[in-house]
């Protein structure tokens, strides 16, 4: 199992491609990517990993968690695998920390897309995690879970694919982090304010957002106007989790950008 610094890792596309890494959400899974994965592959050296925590990474994580963490750990994958500098998608809690790389290292980072991110935490957010904390204390990690898809997808998607996530559910328990992981990985989330050093960001940024997200509004999602330079692109569907929901779109939209 390829790893690096803790970090559980795949490679794939040509070997003399362009890098990029995909950096997933609160999930922290590399298989979050899978919709999009062969779109990426083709022109580009893409780098997958499983978050600090999450996955097939280590599973020890200090007692307060922060973003920068999380960018220190992709800078630790690129050191590890002598990359001196990549592009970075990011999702949500990817995309936030791949905002905060930008800030630390922007000499490591090419172009940046951030996916329904943001620059600081809107109240909307921080109340659809307070109630899925909730949900996580009081009943449990899978009525946690169970509840999930009603904050990443649209309502006609989730009716469409019930039976598909009806069938991940076991798979999800299983690896499961802990309620422990997920509360700091949150708190990290919730913290996150870098909204009075945007204009600070260096790199060429795309804030690429979902009009119908219901976890993060586009309005909290779409900083590009604070930034000199740096682009936006919402997609009228898709929900939070966007790029699984509509992947062709979503890909159009990100391969435009990193070729344009």
């Amino acid at each position: 199992m390829p790893e690096a610094a803790g970090l559980y890792y795949e490679l794939h596309g040509p070997d003399n491609a362009p890098p990029l890494i995909l950096s997933p959400g609160l999930g922290g899974s590399a298989s979050y990517w899978t919709p999009n994965l062969s779109a990426f592959a083709t022109d580009y050296r893409v780098i997958l990993y499983d978050h600090r925590g999450t996955g097939r990474s280590d599973r020890v994580l200090p007692a307060v968690v922060t973003v920068d963490d999380l960018a220190d750990d992709m800078l630790a994958l690129l050191d590890a695998l002598g990359i001196v500098r990549a592009h970075v998608i990011g999702h949500a809690a990817g995309g936030v920390a791949g905002l905060a790389l930008a800030l630390k290292a922007p000499e490591r980072v090419d172009r940046l897309v951030t996916v329904n991110g943001w620059a600081k935490a809107d109240p909307h957010f921080l109340r659809c995690f307070d109630m899925r904390l909730a949900l996580l204390r009081h009943v449990g990690a899978e009525a946690y879970l169970r509840a999930q898809p009603i904050f990443l997808y649209p309502a006609e998607w989730i009716t469409a694919h019930s039976d598909e996530l009806d069938a991940e559910l076991p798979h999800q328990l299983e690896g499961f982090p802990g309620a422990a992981t997920m509360e700091r990985r949150i708190a990290a989330l919730a913290a996150f304010d870098v909204s009075d050093r945007l204009a600070d960001v260096s790199r060429p940024l795309l804030t690429l957002t979902a009009q119908d997200d219901m976890l993060v509004p586009w309005t909290a999602s779409d900083f590009a106007m604070d930034i000199a330079g740096a682009r936006s692109a919402r997609m009228d569907w898709g929900g939070h989790a966007c790029n699984v929901t509509d992947p062709p779109a979503f890909n159009r939209l990100v391969l435009d950008y990193l070729r344009s």
